[in-house]
């Protein structure tokens, strides 16, 4: 099992970020892509891969695939994927 964490995409948006917090713990994602057809899920494993320094193709989102809120595991994840994710929610974006 790899690392899982929430997060809150934010889709349509002119300037992509990865960081801030939404509700109690979830990361926020914003991507340019919109929610059509996969697009925003494909545009937030990119984010995420850059954001923790892994390949696309180790982000999958577990829950949520059709919703804002979404549940994403990195795996294999990278040993401070914990302290990272501590980084990008504490940025106010």
């Amino acid at each position: 099992m790899g690392f899982r964490f929430a997060v809150r995409v934010k889709p349509g948006v002119r300037r992509e970020s990865v960081g801030g917090t939404w509700g109690e713990n979830a990361l926020i994602v914003a991507v340019a892509a919109p929610a059509v057809e996969g697009k925003a899920n494909a545009a937030v494993r990119a984010a995420l891969a850059k954001a923790f320094g892994v390949r696309a193709r180790d982000v999958s989102v577990v829950a949520g695939s059709r919703g804002r809120d979404k549940i994403v595991e990195l795996a294999p994840a990278p040993a401070d994927a914990a302290e990272r994710l501590t980084v990008l929610l504490a940025l106010s974006i």
